[in-house]
């Protein structure tokens, strides 16, 4: 792979920074550590102003709204809107379902989901994992019963991120109890608005409401909101997965709070010495920099991958390992070279770069363990990667 950006791609690069310097208030607090804001009302302007200039689903067929752009376009679209903290992104709908229905939906489906996707009129939620199964997805427990045209759907999902705002969640459910764990699972389209379903918020430890639980009582689906074959979803869901971890916007919010930082020092001083002249500062920020770029890299090279018409597997998770976890190094880094100020909140006048680290700090906790642990990637890296035998 040649890393280096075309000419076309680092016009585009150019052309979406101008764009959201001109687009984003001076005032502008950001969004979240997931690219979501409170703002509701911006964030619909900006999802729009997206969709006039085709952004949001480029890389799409043109049947279905998109301009069959590269892959490598459409990282880097992502990688500058996470780094730049503008809201307008449907990592869900656009980033998840839509590359996994492509792939595994019926002409019907594709026609009734992707182009309200596009036009950035529908929200989608992942309901994947469940209270005693996360990690290892598959005990999911969750149960669709058939029932003439339909199946009634019974059980619990958690950690659901913006489920208190979709319209639609893609779900897995157990439909044959008896069949070994991997099977006997069907992927299922769900509209929020069915009776039976419960959501109920989560508010992590930095107060946010991004993640929800769902209770499912006798939900009916129709058969024809299943993706893919009948006990066969798992297949469905690890074309999902591969896409959520390809990585790109693990890193752009490693790069963000990064540069920051090093603005910081470069400004401060200690003990009348910059902060920027302490070679424990400047080994630590180095060794930081070093990571990131390994893990931009490691990003792209995965949308390079998907342009060659291949389907990432282990080298997703590596990507997901390594950037997730860069996630907790920058912070940690981070609380370090701040010193006890550091964790001041925000809000407080005295908290340095306004609390931004001690809050990366608290929600970067949670990186190595959604999407699948570090663990579950180091297991499909060492058996789908290296061919070595499955752990006793």
């Amino acid at each position: 792979m040649d890393f280096r950006f075309t000419k076309e791609e680092e016009t585009f690069q150019q052309e979406l920074r101008e764009f959201l310097k001109a687009e984003i208030p001076s005032d502008w607090k950001g969004t979240d550590a997931y690219g979501k804001t409170d703002d509701v009302a911006f964030e619909q302007h900006m999802r729009r102003r997206l969709i006039e200039r085709g952004w949001l689903t480029m890389a799409w067929p043109e049947e279905y709204g998109g301009q069959n752009a590269s892959n490598v376009k459409m990282a880097i679209f992502a990688d500058e809107m996470m780094y730049h903290e503008a809201p307008g992104r449907d990592g869900s709908g656009v980033g998840l379902l839509a590359p996994a229905l492509m792939r595994h939906g019926t002409d019907e489906q594709k026609s009734q989901h992707l182009p309200p996707i596009s036009r950035g009129e529908v929200t989608w939620s992942q309901g994947f994992s469940e209270p005693e199964a996360g990690s290892d997805l598959a005990s999911l427990q969750t149960r669709a019963v058939e029932d003439g045209d339909d199946y009634l759907i019974t059980g619990q999902k958690i950690w659901s991120s913006n489920a208190h705002m979709a319209d639609w969640m893609f779900l897995l459910a157990r439909t044959d109890p008896d069949a070994p764990k991997h099977r006997g699972i069907t992927y299922f389209l769900v509209d929020m608005k069915t009776p039976g379903i419960t959501v109920r918020p989560i508010i992590n430890m930095v107060g946010d409401h991004h993640f929800n639980e769902e209770y499912f009582d006798n939900v009916r689906v129709p058969k024809a909101n299943i993706v893919g074959e009948v006990n066969r979803g798992w297949y469905v869901a690890m074309t999902t997965l591969n896409f959520e971890r390809e990585g790109i916007t693990y890193t752009a919010r490693a790069r963000k709070p990064l540069d920051l930082l090093i603005d910081y020092v470069r400004e401060t001083k200690l003990n009348g010495m910059p902060l920027a002249r302490d070679p424990a500062v400047q080994h630590k920020l180095a060794e930081m920099v070093l990571e990131t770029e390994v893990s931009r890299l490691l990003s792209y090279r995965i949308a390079w991958l998907v342009d060659q018409g291949q389907e990432p597997q282990h080298e997703s998770s590596i990507c997901k390992l390594f950037s997730s976890e860069l996630l907790l190094r920058v912070a940690n880094a981070g609380m370090q070279i701040l010193g006890l100020s550091g964790q001041l909140v925000e809000g407080d006048k005295w908290a340095p770069l306004k609390g931004r680290l001690q809050r990366m700090c608290l929600w970067s906790v949670s990186e190595p363990i959604g999407g699948g642990t570090s663990e579950i990637q180091r297991n499909i890296i060492a058996t789908r990667g290296l061919g070595l035998p499955r752990a006793a």
